[in-house]
């Protein structure tokens, strides 16, 4: 089973981040992400995994 893709905009409204935090982000390799026709996709899983770290860092 491939993992689905979501979006730059996906992304950006899960994270509540900017289009340029998110972006930062995959370039540093803090979230992992492919460049899929031109536009920058982040594997579903991944985002939740950052999701988790991040909330777990916030306590």
């Amino acid at each position: 089973m491939t993992d689905k893709l979501l979006s730059l905009d996906e992304v950006c409204k899960m994270l509540d981040k900017p289009e340029v935090t998110v972006k930062r982000y995959a370039r540093e390799s803090l979230l992992p992400s492919i460049e899929k026709d031109g536009k920058l996709m982040f594997p579903e899983a991944s985002v939740h995994q950052y999701m988790s770290i991040e909330k777990r860092l916030k306590k």
